[in-house]
């Protein structure tokens, strides 16, 4: 009688060891926890980059508060010291001696103008570079005349007495502007006029030189009779004139 061979109800020496993978194998069983803890994480650059603008956007804001401090403390002190006041104009005399329109469509005018110029100021005086002068008509707003003034300078509180001699434009106005001052001379007798003063003055207080500020004087209020064909100039009223001082700063295309 054959014996029957029976297997062991033991379990083996490696029985409760896990089974070898299956293959192929998966990534989480290629790269295993060995590969895994080996793993190093790289430094972010755009942290790095976006501190870098931060800190040049710290120090460019404080360097430009530390020039604007400066800049009105400097204000500050030479206010102390010098006490600026801007220069004062006013229209003391003006004539005309006739105004009308050509056949061109031009401006014909004649006018003889007296400007007074005063600076109230005890340690700065004004250097002034030359001077244009332009006559609208208030109405119409209509160039009537132009004129220029040679460069003068102004001594500490001094006064000074300008003139010109104004003429028209002999550039032909457009058909509307030549209506609208047609119409203006022709319906009164008298017409409302305005000045207007363009130039450059260059401030010195001691030693201290300032660069060249453009300003422009808009003197209006001036009532001028149209004097009669061959008639004598007419003196026109300055009486309710009034002269306002404007600074113009020129930054590249834009003035202010």
């Amino acid at each position: 009688m054959t014996d029957r061979v029976f297997p062991s109800s033991k379990p083996t020496a490696n029985g409760d060891a896990a089974a070898p993978p299956a293959f192929p194998a998966t990534k989480a069983q290629a790269y295993g926890a060995t590969n895994r803890s080996g793993y190093r994480p790289q430094p972010s650059r755009r942290r790095h980059r976006r501190g870098c603008c931060c800190r040049c956007c710290l120090w460019t804001t404080v360097a430009v508060l530390v020039i604007i401090f400066l800049l009105v403390a400097a204000a500050a002190v030479f206010y102390l010291l010098y006490r600026p006041h801007r220069p004062s104009f006013s229209v003391t005399s003006f004539r005309l001696a006739y105004l009308n329109t050509t056949s061109s469509g031009a401006v014909n005018s004649d006018f003889n103008l007296t400007v007074t110029a005063r600076n109230p100021n005890k340690k700065i005086e004004y250097v002034y570079s030359p001077v244009s002068i332009r006559v609208i008509a208030t109405d119409s707003e209509i160039n009537v005349g132009e004129g220029t003034i040679p460069p003068f300078a102004q001594g500490k509180r001094n006064t000074t007495v300008l003139r010109s001699t104004i003429k028209g434009n002999s550039q032909p106005l457009d058909s509307n502007s030549l209506l609208k001052l047609k119409s203006a001379t022709k319906a009164k007798s008298s017409v409302k006029l305005k000045v207007k003063i363009d130039t450059k003055v260059k401030v010195k207080a001691g030693s201290l030189k300032t660069p060249r500020i453009g300003i422009r004087v808009t003197c209006d209020g001036i009532t001028a009779t149209i004097p009669a064909s061959g008639g004598p100039a007419t003196v026109a009223s300055t009486a309710n004139g009034n002269c306002k001082v404007d600074t113009r700063i020129k930054i590249w295309k834009w003035t202010i």
